[in-house]
């Protein structure tokens, strides 16, 4: 039964023109805030940028997964959204927190 559904996701990422991007392992768990002091007793581990795409300057709606797996690969929980548009964030600071 899983079958249909992978082959319809990914006949709609071929169709939209944008690669699917997956969720690395604990990446739906972190938490994403644009509120400083939600981050205040955190630790700063890196910081994020989603890349761009190079002819429009715009990220693709798989930037808040792009961010999340971003956050967890440089040893965070957490992620400070400093930069976005319409809730997509583009840019940001991994924390972890206790």
């Amino acid at each position: 039964m899983q079958r249909p559904q992978a082959i319809v996701i990914t006949v709609a990422c071929v169709t939209l023109g944008t690669a699917c991007v997956t969720l690395a392992p604990g990446a739906d768990q972190v938490r994403l805030t644009k509120s400083p002091a939600d981050v205040a007793t955190c630790r700063a581990v890196g910081n994020i940028q989603v890349p761009r795409d190079p002819q429009t300057g715009t990220v693709d709606l798989n930037a808040q997964r792009q961010f999340r797996n971003q956050v967890v690969g440089l040893g965070g929980n957490a992620g400070l959204v400093t930069d976005g548009l319409l809730g997509i964030p583009s840019a940001g600071i991994a924390y972890q927190c206790p």
